[in-house]
């Protein structure tokens, strides 16, 4: 139960500040800690095939690479959804 409270604490915190740097408004609560959490196995993945290591350790680490990972999530998910046109 602990493990899974960090994991929605990193998500979370990773959510936004991506949803932040991004110039959204994010996705609420639940979406942002969605998109931290994908973003920190999209960063892990990123990082590892890279071979790089992240800068620190702990939990800022962790957050870190997790940030990283929903920024590019964020980024991809808005390349693809630019295209479309909202009807009015």
């Amino acid at each position: 139960m602990h493990g899974i409270l960090w994991w929605i604490l990193v998500g979370l915190i990773a959510g936004v500040l991506a949803s932040v740097v991004m110039g959204g408004i994010g996705y609420g609560i639940v979406g942002d800690i969605i998109v931290g959490i994908v973003g920190a196995f999209l960063g892990g993945w990123l990082f590892s095939a890279l071979g790089v290591g992240t800068p620190f350790g702990g939990l800022a680490g962790t957050i870190f690479v997790a940030f990283i990972g929903a920024v590019v999530l964020l980024f991809l998910l808005r390349l693809l959804t630019s295209g479309r046109r909202r009807l009015p």
